[in-house]
């Protein structure tokens, strides 16, 4: 591929960016996933990621690379959020984003407003757990909630192309694999819808409810994301090793659902190896490439030791900050030419068997279990 050419790449777990100008603290909320500030004297800007914008994002808005924080804002507020929006979405060079809408929907750009700002078609993803929560809210009683649920995520998942779920920050991955009975789900709704009585933001957390959740999705057959690893403080870091899937993957596997692992770090290799002898388990290493910054070639290689070229995607997890899309997009294409160089140079692989796993990882894996149409 030449610079004129990028390598093709589907964002196949993405999310809108802000529907508003940010200020500087704003930016800086958005460049980490702890929701405290930094200490006096520092900021978010002192990350690999901070430093990642500065290089990479800087000259896409007419700076000098490394442009010191302070005047990187500055001109960002000099072009206002539409113009850096458009620069960078499209910079991206993304052929298609896949995108989940259920996460502060009011407060980013709809799967059509960022699919006009990038010029890039936008599909939606819908989130499990948002549905579920909706439905409950209407006030359906308990013998009928596994029925709303159900007829709620057939209308929501009309025109999608997936289905996202994150048991991973209500319970973990060690939820019990089977399929829950039905006087399971409607004690737990009872439960559920009780407490919405005396709490009505109380969020979906009962493990029968998410694996009622989960088994819903499985049998509509779209391929279903689970968020793995590195997350905000919501998640146990130890209960979201994609290992504890094992035998929910198994009981999954004969189904026809693809089960897609999102993230995946720190536990890229053990997503890999799900992976590798699974054959309905695909995975990424998503947003940690942003995050871990100059580290990300390293973490790419580790991902690519035993996940077939076939069963890797690319995702950037980008939410609110167009440069998280940019440095996402632009990233991996960096990063993967970096890595499987290396390899050719080192006598390994030959150009084209390099030239084939790109294809595959960039857009056309995605293409296929997505069922998207070519461009």
């Amino acid at each position: 591929m030449t610079i004129a050419e990028p390598l093709p790449l589907i964002d196949h777990h993405v999310h809108g960016v802000a529907a508003g100008a940010l200020d500087g603290p704003g930016v800086e909320t958005l460049l980490s996933e702890s929701p405290a500030p930094a200490p006096p004297g520092t900021s978010a800007w002192d990350s690999q990621l901070g430093f990642a914008v500065r290089r990479w994002c800087a000259p896409v808005l007419d700076l000098e690379p490394f442009a010191p924080a302070e005047r990187y804002l500055q001109r960002r507020a000099e072009l206002g959020p539409a113009e850096v929006d458009r620069r960078l979405l499209q910079a991206a060079a993304v052929e298609a984003w896949l995108v989940d809408s259920g996460w502060q929907t009011d407060q980013v750009l709809t799967p059509g407003q960022l699919a006009a700002a990038s010029g890039a078609p936008a599909h939606e993803i819908v989130r499990l757990e948002a549905v579920a929560e909706q439905v409950a809210r209407g006030g359906p009683d308990a013998a009928r909630y596994a029925a709303a649920f159900a007829g709620a995520l057939e209308t929501a998942t009309r025109g999608a192309v997936g289905l996202k779920s994150i048991v991973a920050y209500r319970y973990g991955l060690d939820f019990d694999p089977a399929r829950p009975g039905a006087a399971e789900v409607q004690a737990a709704a009872g439960r559920w819808l009780r407490a919405l009585d005396s709490d009505p933001t109380a969020r979906l957390e009962d493990p029968v409810l998410l694996r009622h959740v989960i088994w819903t999705g499985v049998d509509l057959g779209l391929p279903l994301q689970f968020h793995v690893g590195f997350g905000d403080p919501d998640v146990r870091l130890h209960r979201v090793d994609p290992s504890l899937l094992h035998d929910f993957l198994l009981a999954t596997q004969d189904t026809g659902t693809a089960i897609m692992l999102l993230h995946c770090y720190p536990y890229h290799r053990q997503a890999g190896y799900l992976a590798h002898v699974f054959p309905h388990v695909y995975m990424d290493v998503g947003e940690a490439l942003n995050h871990v910054g100059a580290r990300s070639p390293a973490v790419l290689a580790e991902a690519l030791e035993l996940t077939p070229f076939h069963k890797m995607l690319y995702s950037s997890d980008a939410f609110g900050l167009p440069e998280l899309h940019y440095l996402g997009a632009t990233g991996f294409r960096r990063d993967l030419a970096r890595v499987t160089g290396a390899f050719v140079a080192d006598g390994a692989w030959s150009a084209a068997d390099a030239d084939r796993a790109g294809y595959l990882i960039g857009a056309a894996n995605a293409r296929r279990v997505y069922r998207l149409a070519a461009p």
